[in-house]
């Protein structure tokens, strides 16, 4: 069994890019989840998660999330290893979002005195069918990353 479960913030601003071959959009990015709090600790520790999402589930995230905004993510755990150019071996461990959800953090405020460009995406309505639910097999094939 291979799920995790993961809820946090999104550390950097995203953004959509294709692989060369086949043109399938994804989506690289990292969540800050804390740990739960230690009263004796005055600063609260979070880990920070590598993340990937594929097709839909990778425009879904791109177009209603940003830096800074909660997200709740469902996937599993997939590592891979790769040698740099000085024979160095490299592991990362990395979720491949089979799904990714609003946690009920409330919406921006529209502020006029900022621009536009500053303000995070809104959530869509919540009747439509725009969730990124997507299967294991639409994600990687056997043969591993698709880039």
């Amino acid at each position: 069994m291979n799920n995790s479960n993961i809820m946090g913030r999104i550390t950097h601003d995203l953004q959509l890019k294709y692989t060369a071959l086949q043109n399938v959009p994804y989506v690289i990015f990292t969540v800050a989840v804390p740990r739960r709090y230690d009263k004796n600790k005055q600063q609260q520790e979070s880990d920070f998660i590598r993340c990937v999402a594929w097709y839909k589930c990778a425009e879904f995230i791109t177009h209603y999330f940003a830096k800074g905004r909660m997200i709740a993510i469902e996937g599993r755990l997939h590592t891979r290893t790769y040698t740099d150019k000085n024979g160095m071996v490299h592991y990362i461990t990395e979720i491949y979002v089979t799904n990714a959800e609003f946690t009920g953090e409330a919406k921006p405020q529209q502020n006029t005195s900022q621009p536009a460009s500053n303000q995070l995406p809104q959530e869509p309505p919540a009747n439509n069918n725009l969730a990124c639910q997507i299967n294991d097999d639409d994600i990687i094939s056997e043969d591993g990353v698709p880039f």
